[in-house]
C-alpha cells in the first residue's frame, strides 16, 4: 500500500499561523509538526512508501521533511514531496483534494501497489492503517472510508455516512443541517450509544483498490473533491465501506481546534499519548541539550528541549523547543512555539538570520489564553491575556481569534504592552 497525504489549502481559518506555513508544518506539542502525525503512523503501520502532495507557503514544510525523514537504502522507502505543478495535461493549482491526487498520480504510478491509502496532513490522531487495510480486503470493498462516531451537537460539521449491517455504506450527506440528521444514524458500539454518539463521520482517510483509484478520477475528470463528489458518485458504482475507528481524533482546523488539541496534552491521562512506545511519533532529530528549570513553579505543563526557564509560574501550558522565559513570569493555558536559535546568541553565529535580537518572554510578563509562535521576543512586564475579551480581531502585531491571543512568528512586543 502507498501512502498520499494531502497538504491541505491556504489553511485562512488558522490565520495567523499559516500566514507563512503550509498546515501540516504548523508546530505541535512544543517540538513537532501536524505533518509529523500522519507520517509517523504510515512508518508504524509499515507503510514505507510516502507522498506529500503540497502548494501552498509549502517551504517549510518541505525543509522539515527533507531533514527528518531519510530512509535507509534497505528498506527501499521513502517520504517524497510533490508540489503543484504545470504539467501537459494541466496548468492548473490543485482545485481540491481528488484533483491533487489526479494530478500526481503520474508519479504515484510509478511504483507497483495494490492500494492507496489517502490521508490529510492537519489530523492528530494515531492509527494502524493495517487493520483498515484488513477490514476492507475481508469486505471486499472497493474503497473504505475511517470514520468516527460523533453525537447530533457535531454532526453537521462533518459529511455523515450511513451504514447496513455489513458496514458498507448506503448513504452520505455532506454537513447536514440539524434538521437533517433524522434517520441517517448507524449502528455502533455499546459504549459509544451510550455517550450518544449515534452518528458517522467521514474522517477523510480512505483506503482506495489501486484500479478503482485511477478508474474514477478519469470517470470524473470535472470532479474535484473526493468527499462532496467521487465517493458519492462511487456508492452508486462501488463497493464503499466504513471502517470505525473510536480513538481519539481532532481535525486542526481552526485556531481553536489547534488550542484546545495542543492543552489537552499536558493533562494528566490526555486522550492522545505521546508516550504510546509501539505508535512513537517521528520528527526531525534535532540533537537539543536538557531544559534547564531555575526555581520555577510548573503544574501540567509540556517543556520542549534546551528551554530556560526563570523564577516564574507555568500552568495548564506548552513551553516549545529553545524558549527563555524570564522571572516573574506568569503563564497558563497558552503555547509558546518556541525558536529556531537561542536567545544569547550573536546574531551573526545563528544559522536563521530572520527574527528578532532576543527571542523568549521578558521578566514580569503575564500570558493568558494565548499562543506564541516562533521566535517571538515580548518584553518585560507585559500583559497578554485579552482581558477586554474580544471574540475576533486585529491589532498591531497580535490577532485574536475565539478569544485566544496569536502573536505572530517574529513578532516583537515592546515592554509594558498590554493585549
Amino acid at each position: 500500500m502507498i501512502s498520499i497525504i494531502l497538504g491541505g489549502g491556504a489553511g485562512s481559518r488558522l490565520f495567523p499561523l499559516t500566514h507563512r506555513r503550509a498546515k501540516p508544518a504548523v508546530p505541535l506539542a512544543g517540538k513537532y509538526r501536524l505533518i509529523d502525525i500522519p507520517i509517523s503512523n504510515c512508518i508504524n503501520s509499515g507503510i514505507n512508501q510516502i507522498f506529500v502532495l503540497t502548494q501552498f507557503n509549502s517551504a517549510s514544510l518541505n525543509r522539515h521533511i527533507s531533514q527528518a525523514y531519510r530512509f535507509d537504502r534497505f528498506r527501499d522507502g521513502f517520504v517524497s514531496i510533490l508540489a503543484a505543478e504545470q504539467t501537459p495535461d494541466s496548468k492548473e493549482w490543485f482545485q481540491g483534494t481528488a484533483d491533487a491526487v489526479r494530478q500526481s498520480m503520474l508519479h504515484v504510478q510509478q511504483y507497483r501497489s495494490d492500494h492507496v491509502l489517502i490521508l490529510s496532513g492537519d489530523q492528530l490522531y494515531t492509527m494502524d492503517y493495517r487493520n483498515m487495510l484488513r477490514q476492507h480486503e475481508q469486505s471486499g470493498a472497493d474503497i473504505t472510508i475511517a470514520s468516527i462516531p460523533v453525537n447530533a451537537e457535531d454532526a453537521p460539521g462533518f459529511g455523515i455516512l450511513k451504514t447496513d449491517s455489513n458496514g458498507l455504506i448506503t448513504e452520505f450527506c455532506e454537513k447536514p443541517d440539524a434538521d437533517q440528521l433524522e434517520g441517517k444514524q448507524s449502528e455502533v458500539s455499546k459504549e459509544m450509544h451510550v455517550l450518544g454518539r449515534h452518528f458517522l463521520a467521514s474522517m477523510g482517510i480512505y483506503i482506495f483498490s489501486a484500479g478503482v483509484l485511477q478508474e474514477l478520477l478519469k470517470a470524473h475528470e470535472l470532479e474535484h473533491d473526493f468527499g462532496k463528489q467521487i465517493i458519492p458518485s462511487a456508492m452508486k458504482t462501488h463497493r464503499v465501506a466504513s471502517y470505525a475507528f473510536e480513538g481519539y481524533w481532532s481535525d486542526i482546523g481552526t485556531v481553536k481546534s489547534f488550542f484546545d488539541a495542543n492543552l489537552m496534552l499536558t493533562g494528566q491521562k490526555p486522550e492522545f499519548d505521546l508516550y504510546d512506545p509501539k505508535m512513537p511519533i517521528y520528527t526531525n532529530a534535532r540533537m537539543l541539550q536538557p531544559a534547564k528549570i531555575n526555581s520555577a513553579e510548573i503544574d501540567h505543563a509540556i517543556i520542549g528541549e534546551a528551554s530556560v526557564i526563570g523564577k516564574s509560574s507555568i500552568r495548564n501550558s506548552i513551553i516549545g523547543i529553545r524558549s527563555f522565559v524570564g522571572d516573574n513570569v506568569v503563564i497558563e493555558e497558552s503555547i509558546l512555539m518556541g525558536a529556531d536559535y537561542f536567545r544569547w546568541h550573536k546574531s551573526e553565529d545563528r544559522e536563521t538570520v530572520e527574527g528578532p535580537e532576543f527571542p523568549g518572554i521578558g521578566d514580569g510578563t503575564v500570558i493568558k489564553r494565548a499562543i506564541i509562535d516562533r521566535n517571538v521576543s515580548i518584553g518585560k512586564n507585559c500583559v497578554i491575556t485579552n482581558a477586554a475579551g474580544h471574540d475576533f480581531k486585529d491589532g498591531p502585531d497580535y490577532h485574536i481569534r475565539d478569544g485566544i491571543v496569536v502573536i505572530p512568528k517574529n513578532a516583537s512586543i515592546p515592554d509594558g504592552t498590554i493585549i
